[in-house]
C-alpha cells in the first residue's frame, strides 16, 4: 500500500521539523527564491518591524539602499530627524494602500487633498508622515516644500534598488472621504483635527489588499524590471482597535488577512518571496519567549531568531567569520524597543 505523503519532506512535518527542535534552531525558511550578496541595493519599507532588517543587513556590511539620507547632516541630526530608519523618509507604511498611493504620488501625479496638519504647537506636520520631522514644519509651505524632496527620494528607491522589502502591518486605518488618502495615523492623534464629514475609518479586506497589493506591483515592475519583492508580515500585535470588539480579536483579523495576501501574491510570481518572520515570532513552539512583558513589542532574542534565518537562507558573499557572527544565538546589535520608530505608538500615548 502507499500514499501520498510517504515521501514528504521533514520540514512537512510537525513532529519532525517544529517538536523535535530546540527553539532557538527552528528555521521555517524553504526554497527562497533569490539570494543578497553585498552588491545587491536592498531597500526597505512597511510597519515598524522592517527596521529590524534593515539594521542587521548594514552590521553584516550588504548594501542597505537609502537615498534619502540626510547627507551633510551630523549623525546625531541624521537619527534624530529619521533619516535612514526607511530607505525613504516616509515613515510607517502600514498597509498596501499607502505604498500604492506613495507611489502614485511619486510617479503620477496623485495630488492628496490634504498637504499639511497643524499640531497643538502652531507648528506644521506632513499628514502622511505626522511624525517624521519632530520640530515640524513652520507653514504649510513648507510642507510641500519638504514632501517634493521626499518624493524625488522615493523615485530613487522605487527605481535604483535591487531588492525591496516590505512588511505588512495592519489593515486598519483611517482615510479621507473627499479623495480616499490613506494616512498612518487617524487625523487629531498627533496633529490635525478628525472630521467625520471629512474621515472615515476602514478595515480592508484580503480583496482590498490582495487588489493593492498588485496593482503595485504591476506599476513597480513596469518602472524596475530588474526588482525583485521580499514580503514580510510584522508580528507585533495593533496597539489599538476603532472596532468595537477585543484588540486581540481585530489582531487575529488583521494579521490573518495580510498573511493571506502575501501567499496568494507569492505564488502568482517568481519575483516575489515571502520571509517568515511573523511565524517563527508568534508560533507557539515559541511558548511567547519572544514578546516583551506586554505582550506586544518583540524581544531581542525574537529579533536575534528571525534575523538569524535571514542571513542562514538569504544571503551569500559573507566571510565566515561574519556569517558565524550574524547567525549566533545571542546578538548585542540589536535595538532597544526607543530605537524602533512606530508611528502607532502615539494612540496608546492619548490613553496613557
Amino acid at each position: 500500500m502507499t500514499n501520498p505523503y510517504a515521501d514528504i519532506e521533514s520540514y512537512q512535518l510537525w513532529r519532525r521539523s517544529v517538536a523535535r527542535i530546540e527553539t532557538h534552531l527552528f528555521d521555517p525558511v524553504v526554497n527562497p527564491k533569490f539570494h543578497l550578496d553585498r552588491a545587491t541595493r536592498i531597500a526597505t519599507a512597511g510597519s515598524c518591524f522592517a527596521q529590524h532588517i534593515s539594521r542587521q543587513l548594514q552590521h553584516i556590511g550588504f548594501h542597505y539602499f537609502v537615498p534619502e539620507n540626510g547627507e551633510g547632516l551630523p549623525e546625531s541630526e541624521r537619527v534624530r530627524r529619521n533619516f535612514g530608519v526607511f530607505s525613504g523618509r516616509y515613515g510607517n507604511l502600514y498597509t498596501a494602500r499607502q505604498l500604492l498611493q506613495l507611489f502614485e504620488e511619486a510617479f503620477e501625479g496623485r495630488e492628496p487633498v490634504e498637504r499639511a496638519w497643524l499640531r497643538a504647537d502652531g507648528r506644521y506636520v506632513d499628514p502622511y508622515r505626522p511624525q517624521i520631522e519632530p520640530d515640524g514644519f513652520e507653514s504649510a509651505q513648507a510642507v510641500a516644500e519638504a514632501r517634493s524632496l521626499h518624493l524625488a527620494g522615493v523615485r530613487s528607491v522605487f527605481t535604483q534598488a535591487d531588492v525591496l522589502v516590505f512588511t505588512l502591518g495592519l489593515t486598519e486605518a483611517w482615510r479621507s472621504k473627499v479623495d480616499g488618502s490613506v494616512f498612518p495615523l487617524a487625523p487629531g492623534v498627533v496633529a490635525g483635527s478628525f472630521d467625520p464629514e471629512r474621515h472615515e475609518f476602514v478595515n480592508f479586506s484580503v480583496a482590498d489588499v490582495e487588489a493593492d497589493l498588485l496593482t503595485f506591483l504591476g506599476k513597480l515592475k513596469d518602472k524596475n524590471p530588474r526588482i525583485k519583492l521580499l514580503l514580510t508580515v510584522s508580528p507585533v500585535p495593533l496597539i489599538a482597535t476603532y472596532e468595537n470588539r477585543s484588540v486581540l480579536v481585530s489582531t487575529t483579523y488583521s494579521k490573518s488577512v495580510l498573511r493571506v495576501v502575501a501567499d496568494q501574491v507569492v505564488s502568482r510570481f517568481e519575483w516575489v518571496d515571502y520571509f517568515p518572520s511573523y511565524e517563527i515570532i508568534t508560533g507557539s513552539y515559541a511558548g511567547g519567549l519572544y514578546y516583551e512583558a506586554d505582550y506586544r513589542e518583540v524581544n531581542s532574542r525574537g529579533v536575534a531568531h528571525a534575523m538569524r534565518c535571514f542571513v542562514k537562507n538569504y544571503t551569500s558573499d559573507l566571510s565566515a567569520a561574519t556569517r558565524r557572527d550574524a547567525e549566533a544565538p545571542a546578538m548585542t546589535i540589536e535595538p532597544t524597543r526607543r530605537d524602533i520608530i512606530c508611528d502607532e505608538e502615539a494612540i496608546d500615548a492619548i490613553r496613557a
